[in-house]
Order: C-alpha cells, then structure tokens, then sequence
C-alpha cells in the first residue's frame, strides 16, 4: 500500500481492507463447511471407496482376482465330476486354489487367452459376413437410379 496522506486516503484504505476482510471471510466460511461436510462418518466412508474404486489398479487386481476365482472354481466342478477317487473333493479344493493363484498372478496369460478367443470368434463372423453378399441372386441396387 502506499502511504497515507489524507483522511479521504485513510477512507479508502478502511473500505478496501473491510472488503478484503468480507471476502477473506467468506473464503473460511467455505473452507470451514466443505471440511465439515467431509468430517462426517458418511461422507469418509463415501470418499474412501470413490478414491478405491477409482484406482486402476486396484479394478485391474479386483478384475484379475474375479477371473482367477471364477477359473478356480470351474477346474474344481471339471476335476471332481470327471476324476472318481476317494479324495476328489480334498483335491479339488487344492487344485482351485492353485489355479486362483496362478490366473491372479499372472493376468497376462488370461488376457492372451481371451484375446486368442475374441480373435478367432471376430475372423469368424468376418468370414460369414462376406459369404452372405456371394449368395445373392440379384444384383444390389444402384442409389443413382432411385434419386
């Protein structure tokens, strides 16, 4: 600030620092609410599982570990009906959670896998897809003509 001379320059100086001081205010008052509002036991618990659930990783790890379990679990089913011995369910059990660990752990053999699968399913249908036009009988239709 420069140096005051004049009361009309103390004045101003008193104007300018009450608005300052208004709008300081107003910038606590909102400060002190949005601290409030996420002090609530709700809202913790709403910004924890937003800041989980937006992590990658964690969705990539959650994603790997569903797939693993749910491979674990079909080698299980496909283990005790087609094995007959004593000790199927013992060895069921072992070999799903082997396999849930495996596929957990190495997501990336899961994902070539699949990518191998939607590969061949996409060629497929590509396939077909192109057969359907040989099979006609008529030729397609010029837009010329009609417009």
């Amino acid at each position: 600030m420069k140096k005051i001379e004049s009361i009309s320059d103390l004045d101003n100086a008193i104007q300018l620092l009450e608005v300052k001081q208004y709008d300081e205010k107003k910038i606590l008052e909102e400060l002190f609410y949005e601290t409030y509002e996420s002090l609530k036991p709700i809202n913790i618990i709403k910004n924890f599982f937003k800041e989980t659930l937006a992590s990658q990783d964690l969705k990539t790890n959650l994603l790997n570990t569903t797939v693993g379990m749910g491979i674990g679990y079909f080698s299980k089913i496909l283990f005790q009906n087609i094995v007959k011995i004593p000790f199927k369910k013992f060895f069921g059990n072992a070999l799903m959670f082997n396999v849930e660990n495996l596929v957990a752990k190495n997501p990336e053999i899961v994902n070539s896998l699949l990518n191998m699968l939607l590969n061949t399913l996409s060629s497929k249908s590509s396939k077909s897809a192109k057969n359907v036009h040989k099979d006609m009988e008529y030729e397609p239709l010029d837009l010329d003509i009609i417009y």
